[in-house]
């Protein structure tokens, strides 16, 4: 259902997690320090989704950190360095104690404040994305938290952004995701759902997919877009 008073705002926020509402930078550095390059950790994050979206196409699945642990290890082959899968494991474990910007939690809570029913969509474990929720101090803004490994399939797949707003007892369209990754907002919109792109790091949306319903610098101006 709509909000009378604001027509436009969607029944249901659902928020992508890393990058676009935490920041990455402990990971980053942790990443760097086993894997040189400036550009190591933006590569070893495309290289993840990249093989973790071969797998869902493939009809395989395994847990993201498992993905992410086996892409760091090959990386760092290639580089020829001789890493183990305890090393990569330990250096990817600052994954789940990252901040959230800081635009982040005033934005959340002017969102919730003004009523806007608001749910967590990642392709972190379960765990794994309660740990991230609960270590930045946001859990308490969301009405739900949903893991792709609920549903055994990675973002963009359709499946994943259709299950959640079944489950959130919504239409498609009466939903938007929120995210930093032209990928994801474009499954999202493949998938019916409205989107709001957020502009992190350099980031754009994907020229060949639909244009963002809103394109926002940052939350702030999310709230502000959305008469929170």
């Amino acid at each position: 259902m709509r909000d009378a008073a604001n027509p436009n705002r969607p029944a249901l926020l659902l928020f992508d997690i890393n990058q676009t509402l935490l920041d990455l930078a402990p990971l980053q550095a942790s990443i760097r320090a086993i894997l040189p390059g400036a550009d190591s950790p933006k590569l070893w994050f495309t290289t993840m989704l990249q093989h973790a979206m071969a797998m869902s196409l493939a009809g395989r699945h395994a847990p993201l950190p498992e993905i992410g642990t086996a892409v760091l290890c090959m990386l760092a082959a290639g580089k020829g360095i001789e890493l183990a899968p305890a090393q990569a494991a330990a250096a990817l474990r600052p994954i789940t104690r990252l901040p959230a910007h800081p635009d982040v939690a005033p934005a959340l809570a002017r969102l919730r404040a003004a009523g806007v029913r608001m749910a967590a969509l990642s392709n972190s474990t379960t765990a794994g994305l309660r740990a991230q929720l609960d270590y930045a101090g946001i859990a308490r803004y969301f009405d739900a938290a949903f893991s792709v490994d609920e549903v055994g399939v990675y973002k963009p797949h359709a499946r994943v952004y259709l299950e959640a707003v079944r489950r959130m007892r919504v239409t498609p369209g009466q939903a938007m995701l929120v995210a930093a990754h032209g990928w994801d907002t474009a499954g999202a919109g493949w998938a019916g759902l409205q989107t709001a792109f957020v502009a992190r790091d350099g980031e754009r949306p994907f020229p060949l997919a639909d244009r963002p319903t809103l394109d926002v610098a940052d939350l702030g101006e999310l709230a502000d877009r959305l008469g929170a």
